[in-house]
């Protein structure tokens, strides 16, 4: 494997824990990992810590104008370090800034683009990779036979861990032309919390047996006990009771968890495409016919009001 370029996004100063998974899986793969940033709101030190999973080099492209995540911009600059870096393969994670990016970057350089990657390429004969398809119910190997592989990593397919050494920080210098700027971003609206729903490892979601927003306290305490994300289900957004970003399911975000504990919702169709990725299924409800049991590792039968208090106050004493 020759010279690999992994794409990074950061938030509130560090660099994400997906971009830090595409990092090391790009060092499972062997070759020489080449880290690309943007923006002038992450330190040097941070990015230096990358060599730290696999990274020997970071280029920083330190410009203000580059912290709103300007996508035609992005895949630009990517596609200009590729060349520059004699790069045939990028990786990134698979998020809502990374696949736009992946599509224009391959467009640029005439490159086979996978997306959802879930394993290491087997390399044996050609360039194979499997990935998850029908959100998350199947796989697909695929072969990549362009010159360029970019490479879109589903989350928690690559496991975080240090190798040791920090990485050398380079300025970059951005050639991303004025009309790649024509697009406006007027605002910016944050999912807020103290752990941000596309990234968590664990979440907690209830439904409509909470029979209103006043009685989310429980929800809230045990995601707290858990050091866990809220979520919930579409009817509970539609309904007001939480604010849309925390909406899980198909129309809303996709999570791929450790562990994801479903209070009151009964399983529907939506809500399990967008939950099936999870390691771990937890479902309590008090109807035992219930379809979320069918998708359950572990399924308590009983009313939420009573068992979830006293699952919280068991993790309490537990700690």
């Amino acid at each position: 494997m020759s010279s690999i370029l992994v794409f990074v996004e950061s938030a509130e100063g560090a660099v994400k824990k997906t971009s830090l998974e595409a990092v090391c899986y790009a060092k499972g793969m062997g070759g020489d990992v080449t880290v690309i940033a943007f923006g002038n709101e992450v330190s040097e030190s941070e990015l230096s810590d990358l060599g730290k999973y696999g990274a020997s080099k970071v280029l920083h492209v330190n410009d203000e104008k580059y912290n709103k995540g300007v996508i035609q911009a992005y895949a630009s600059v990517i596609a200009d370090a590729m060349e520059k870096e004699g790069a045939d393969v990028l990786v990134l994670a698979n998020s809502s800034l990374g696949n736009p990016v992946s599509a224009r970057v391959a467009v640029k350089v005439d490159a086979s683009l996978v997306s959802n990657v879930t394993e290491l390429p087997d390399t044996s004969a050609g360039f194979k990779v499997k990935r998850s398809i029908y959100t998350g119910k199947a796989f697909a190997n695929v072969d990549l036979t362009k010159d360029k592989k970019i490479l879109a990593i589903k989350k928690n397919a690559a496991e975080v861990k240090e190798v040791g050494g920090s990485a050398t920080v380079e300025p970059f210098a951005a050639s991303a032309p004025d009309g790649d700027f024509s697009t406006n971003i007027t605002k910016t609206e944050k999912a807020t919390g103290e752990i941000l729903l596309p990234e968590a490892e664990l979440v907690v979601s209830g439904g409509r047996g909470l029979k209103g927003p006043e009685n989310w306290g429980m929800i809230e305490e045990l995601a707290k006990t858990l050091g866990a994300a809220t979520g919930c289900s579409k009817p509970v957004s539609d309904m007001d009771w939480r604010p849309h970003h925390e909406h899980v399911g198909q129309t809303g975000v996709k999570v791929s968890p450790q562990l994801y504990i479903a209070v009151g919702i009964s399983g529907a169709i939506q809500h399990l495409a967008g939950v099936n990725s999870s390691k771990n299924i937890v479902v309590i409800n008090k109807d035992p016919e219930a379809p979320f049991f069918k998708a359950a590792d572990y399924g308590i039968v009983g009313d939420a009001f009573e068992v979830v208090p006293k699952l919280t106050e068991a993790l309490k004493a537990a700690k």
